[in-house]
């Protein structure tokens, strides 16, 4: 749990080997929302496998996901409906969800779009890759992988062509809420190894001027965890992921 801004508790746990990796986006736009979250990340780092199941994270989240806010007696899950909320409680620049009708009108048009696109394409690729071989002793069979990558590959072209078009950010010359969440998603399958940014030079352009609108040092922090993936995997224990097997294997297989 943090809590640092106005009384807001933010649940939410640090996964560096996969799953909702919007994670990383709730972290940077908490930065943006307050100037006084010094040790966000450490602090939301500490997390205890299942609690999440409890009696008490069950009044926080019904659902029982993280991430999860609590603001007084108002609770919320999801992550794009909580970064919505903090844009609005706290009256964050303009250019995170702008007042403009037409320009948040985009910013949504995007949001709406990417849960079943480039956020499932994305982890469903980081799974075959990493998490269902080296972890799962299970070898993916290539038709299987060769239609994720397909579909990872029409989804980066979709942001390209559609979404980017000419611009230098997704809704135009400033960076919203969109790109932030843009870009943990297509940051996700490089933590398998796959380079999505190779031979795409408008899309590599748009990942480094989203890096210099964050700073990279910021950048490089919430996506250590993704990018360190490999040698993590080499301190999972196989043994505990046993229990999701079947409904890991229902969702890939």
């Amino acid at each position: 749990m943090f809590v640092g801004v106005d009384g807001i508790g933010l649940f939410s746990k640090y996964r560096p080997i996969g799953a909702a990796v919007t994670f990383p986006a709730d972290f940077l736009f908490l930065q943006e929302v307050s100037s006084c979250l010094v040790s966000c990340w450490s602090a939301m780092s500490v997390w205890v496998p299942g609690e999440h199941f409890g009696d008490e994270f069950g009044k926080i989240s019904k659902i029982r996901k993280v991430p999860a806010l609590r603001d007084g007696d108002f609770c919320l899950a999801e992550s794009v409906a909580i970064m919505l909320y903090l844009a609005e409680k706290f009256q964050t620049p303009d250019r995170w969800f702008p007042a403009d009708l037409r320009l948040r009108s985009r910013v949504n048009e995007y949001l709406s779009w990417q849960h079943m696109a480039i956020r499932m394409h994305g982890s469903k690729m980081f799974w075959m890759r990493l998490m269902i071989p080296k972890i799962m002793g299970i070898d993916v069979p290539k038709e299987k992988m060769d239609g994720a990558l397909e579909d990872l590959n029409a989804s980066l072209t979709l942001i390209e062509e559609n979404f980017l078009q000419d611009r230098p950010f997704i809704v135009g010359d400033q960076m919203s809420l969109a790109d932030l969440v843009a870009i943990v998603e297509i940051m996700q399958p490089l933590g398998a190894g796959l380079d999505v940014f190779e031979g795409r030079p408008k899309l590599s352009a748009w990942r480094d001027r989203v890096q210099a609108s964050i700073g990279k040092d910021l950048f490089d922090e919430a996506h250590q965890g993704i990018l360190g993936a490999q040698d993590a995997m080499k301190q999972v224990d196989p043994s505990k992921l046993e229990l999701f097997k079947p409904k890991i294997l229902r969702l890939f297989f």
